[in-house]
Formats: C-alpha cells, sequence, structure tokens
C-alpha cells in the first residue's frame, strides 16, 4: 500500500461517462434494452450500434427511443451525410464500448482484427476499453475455436469479459451460455467508466468480509444489527473489475455472489474468524466490511425456547474481536483495512481502532446521515491511514465508495 506525500489528498473529479452499446444477432438482445434505459436514467450518454442480425430480434427505432439518440446501422456505415466516417466519429467519442450479445460470430471477428460491418470498423478505430458479454449455445460456447478466440482476445488489454451463467437457454439446452444480466452489465461498465480500463489489482488475491453475522439463541432468535452486506459486495465487484482475485466471506444476503468471485457463506461471528484466518495467508489485501456482532447469548437452545421460557435478563459472552487477530497474524506485505461505523464524531473513534487493532487503513463512516450506511445502497466515509493520510468521500454509491478506496490503497491520487 501506498503512502502520498500529501496528507489532503482529494477524489478526483468524475470521468465522461460517454458509452456505446453494440448489439449482436442473439436472442439476448432483447435484455439489452432494460440495460440502455438503465444506463440513461443513471446520466450515461448512450449511442447504439446494430448488426443486421440484431435488428431480427430488436429495433433501432426501439433502442433510439431508449436512448435518446438515433440508432446505428450498417445502413448508416457509408452515407455521405457525415464530414468524416461514421466509425471514426464514434470510435473518438466513445469512453467504453459494450457488446452485448457477443456472438461467436463478431467474437472470431474481433479476435482476427476483421472489420466488415460498423460494429467491428468502430472497435478498431477506438481506443477505449471494450466490455464483452458473451452469450450463445451451450455447445457453441464451448466450442474449442469459441474458447480459443475468448482466451486470444482476453489477452488484449483493451477488452475485459463478463462471465456467462449457467441455465436455461432460449434453445431449451440448460448449461454454460446464458448472458449476464444487465444488472451485472451495468455494474461493470460503472467500474469501468471509473477506472479508465486499468487492472491495477491483477495478481493479487483480495479477502473480503461483507454483511451482519448472526448469534442465535435458539433456532429462530439471535442477536444481529442491520448491515446488508452491500458495503462488501461493491468492493468484491470492484475488486473483480480491476482484475484481482476475490474471496468474499458474507453472511446471509439477499443478493447473489458476482460471477468470478468466491464466495463463502457464514453466519456467526466464530464461523467468520475462522475462515477468514484460514485464508488470510494467500490474500494481498484483505479488507474487514462485516458488521460483526461484539456479544452473542452466552448459551443456546437447540430447540425453540417457548416464550414464557425466555430469560428475563439473557446471560452474555464476547464474540471474537476478528479484526484485531488479523492485524496480529497480518505479515509486513500484506494489508489490512478495517471499516468503524459510528454516529456523531466518527473521526477520533476510527484513528484509535486504526492504531490499537494494526491496520493499515481504515474507513469511518457515519449510520446517522440520511442514504447512508447499514441497509442502503449510498455510502459516505472519511479515509484514513497510518500514515496519516486523511480523505473525506462525499455521498456516492457504494461500488463508487469501493473504487474510491482503491483507488487510495494503490496509490492512484
Amino acid at each position: 500500500m501506498q503512502s502520498s506525500a500529501n496528507p489532503k489528498s482529494q477524489i478526483p473529479n468524475p470521468q465522461s461517462r460517454r458509452v456505446i452499446v453494440a448489439i449482436g444477432g442473439g436472442i439476448a438482445a432483447y435484455k439489452v434494452c432494460e440495460l440502455v434505459s438503465t444506463l440513461f436514467k443513471s446520466g450515461v450518454e448512450v449511442r447504439v450500434i446494430l448488426t443486421k442480425s440484431a435488428q431480427e430480434f430488436v429495433t433501432p427505432l426501439t433502442l433510439a427511443t431508449l436512448s435518446r439518440h438515433q440508432a446505428y446501422t450498417d445502413d448508416y456505415f457509408c452515407q455521405p451525410i457525415y464530414f468524416r466516417p461514421l466509425h471514426i466519429e464514434l470510435g473518438e467519442w466513445a469512453d467504453l464500448i459494450v457488446i452485448a450479445p457477443l456472438t461467436a460470430n463478431t467474437l472470431a471477428k474481433l479476435a482476427y482484427g476483421m472489420a466488415d460491418n460498423l460494429l467491428t470498423n468502430t472497435v478498431l478505430a477506438s481506443t477505449c476499453p471494450v466490455l464483452l458479454a458473451p452469450a450463445m449455445n451451450t455447445d457453441m460456447w464451448e466450442q474449442v475455436a469459441v474458447q480459443r478466440n475468448w482466451r486470444q482476445l482476453l489477452t488484449d488489454k483493451r477488452f475485459h469479459g463478463i462471465e456467462t451463467g449457467s441455465g436455461l437457454l432460449a434453445c431449451d439446452r440448460i448449461g454454460a451460455g446464458r448472458m449476464a444480466e444487465p444488472a451485472e452489465i451495468c455494474v461493470y461498465i460503472q467500474s469501468l467508466l471509473h477506472t479508465q480500463g486499468k487492472r491495477d489489482l491483477a495478481g493479487k488475491q483480495i479477502l473480503i468480509s461483507a454483511g451482519g453475522t448472526q448469534e442465535y439463541l435458539d433456532p429462530v432468535r439471535f442477536i444481529g444489527n442491520p448491515s446488508t452486506g452491500k458495503m462488501g459486495l461493491g468492493l468484491a465487484q470492484a475488486a473483480l473489475h480491476r482484475g484481482a482475485k476475490v474471496i468474499l466471506v458474507h453472511c446471509p444476503a439477499s443478493w447473489d455472489v458476482p460471477l468470478g468471485v468466491e464466495g463463502i457463506e457464514v453466519v456467526s461471528a466464530d464461523q467468520m474468524q475462522h475462515v477468514m484466518l484460514e485464508r488470510l495467508a494467500n490474500a494481498d489485501i484483505t479488507v474487514m466490511s462485516a458488521a460483526v456482532a461484539d456479544i452473542k447469548p452466552q448459551e443456546y437452545s437447540t430447540e425453540k425456547l417457548p416464550k414464557r421460557s425466555l430469560p428475563e435478563n439473557l446471560p452474555l459472552a464476547p464474540v471474537p474481536d476478528i479484526v484485531a487477530e488479523l492485524g496480529k497474524r497480518k505479515q509486513p506485505h500484506q494489508s489490512l483495512i478495517g471499516f468503524a461505523a459510528q454516529t456523531g464524531d466518527i473521526i477520533t473513534p476510527a484513528r484509535e481502532k486504526l492504531q490499537r487493532k494494526q491496520l493499515d487503513a481504515i474507513v469511518a463512516n457515519p449510520i446517522d446521515k440520511t442514504d447512508s450506511g447499514f441497509g442502503s445502497d449510498n455510502n459516505q466515509a472519511v479515509f484514513l491511514d497510518k500514515q496519516g493520510r486523511e480523505v473525506e468521500i462525499p455521498a456516492c454509491s457504494k461500488l463508487e465508495m469501493a473504487h474510491y478506496l482503491f483507488d487510495f490503497l494503490v496509490g492512484n491520487w
């Protein structure tokens, strides 16, 4: 983890947000309508390119309406109304190109640098990152030639691939080849717009804890907190999109572990401590974002206690101090990041925790602010590290907060 000579580092200005969504010819094209609509509503400038085959599934008029801008097809490719070639204009305009669904045909063309339509010419005329969301029949996806083209294309640092899911496909086959859902693609887009395609965590292993532990009194009652684990989810997504290998140790949650992330579900603090200590040795950066309970019932009943049998005074016992134990065991080459959720003065207790638990950095976040902290999709915080840096992060999404934290840790500011 690098330090900065300037303890008052400021977060960078927001990046430009101009995205080309290029649609290939597959049934998954209908899902891209939701993606385009979501991007526009989030403030992203969107331009849409449709291949000839894509128009068999969705119409240019639909995409033009959703993007609030003309949708481009090969019919526009060589029209003389443009003072410069359209593919050059689009390629220079874009901050990011997303190809969804990516068909086997377009994949093969891109792998070998072929350009015979507006989509492929625009890719070759651009220098921005390209996000690929493949979709095809399982047998097609698993063909040796297709997998060779996929691996070959991803050796180019411009190209970022989002894994296919498994499930019931349009051909009634159950297997791999399902295009990632629009929400997952949208998250990856937000990441790439922030990082501009940098993979500054490539080769790193990131260990993250998430959610609120549950300390059970009996099979139906527990001591817990309102944490949903969304901050840990954002950290896992950001680290994955920056090239890291990610292990996410999480409590029960309403969200799914992202494709490409190793998820390990736990319930109690004891279980979380066991897994975190077991995985610590191979982690380059450990981020303890979970809200671990401070206490647990002293005794556990394997059967539900009748209401009349509940004790008036519940005997309590402490739970393991996971982050303190991690701080004792981490090696000099490893970084350990903690979180401090506070009300009122958030800086003083966070700075004390930073020193006492041998952390390299800490995220102090208020839980008494509107639309911030537990259960919210957004967060705000102050980052502090042992070198004395202190950076305030205004309210933003938890994914953005995660990226700002990794920027802070890897010295991008």
